[in-house]
């Protein structure tokens, strides 16, 4: 809507099916690719000025090769805007009565559906075609965009409404940052 010329690039083809669906009632181009956010390699090095990076990382187990093709297809002076989940969200049992406000620790940080729910749980996921989660470290999320070579511009703290999400009754449960590309 601002004149930007926008690639949308995402490994759900109905999330994509979605975004053409808003772009043309809205009267936007838009170009759709499908891919893995690990694998940029339909992209030239330098191809983007901006890079908006939804929370998306809880989908993928190794966050290395993710920040690193940022940095590669972001030209220099670009910027990486990138949303991720507090690693402690994964901490707490999220099966609680919601009318408590006792937070119980039973996962540990990495987090993996693959590793930390049980047979009968992943066996629901996947009957319900969802998505396995990884909770990541701040080392990771964080550390990871400046061992690529980012240099941290800005941080945000956002949390879902404290009447709706037992954790953000205590703390911030979501992070942006805004990291530029020498």
């Amino acid at each position: 809507a601002a004149g930007a010329e926008v690639v949308v690039f995402d490994n759900s083809p109905r999330q994509l099916d979605q975004d053409r669906l808003v772009a043309s009632r809205e009267g936007l181009a838009i170009e759709t690719i499908e891919g893995d956010m690990a694998d940029l390699g339909v992209f030239a090095d330098g191809s983007f000025d901006l890079i908006v990076h939804p929370v998306s990382n809880c989908f993928v187990p190794d966050l290395e090769p993710v920040w690193r093709e940022a940095s590669r297809v972001l030209r220099s002076g670009g910027t990486l805007l990138a949303g991720f989940t507090n690693p402690v969200r994964y901490l707490f049992n999220e099966d609680i009565e919601f009318s408590s406000d006792l937070l119980y620790v039973v996962n540990t940080v990495p987090y993996s559906d693959r590793e930390q729910l049980t047979d009968e749980q992943k066996d629901r996921y996947t009957a319900e075609g969802e998505p396995f989660e990884y909770g990541h470290t701040l080392e990771q999320q964080i550390g990871g965009q400046l061992k690529a070579g980012f240099v941290l511009a800005g941080l945000y703290e956002d949390l879902y409404p404290p009447d709706e999400d037992k954790l953000s009754r205590h703390i911030p449960s979501f992070i942006a940052t805004r990291a530029l590309k020498p």
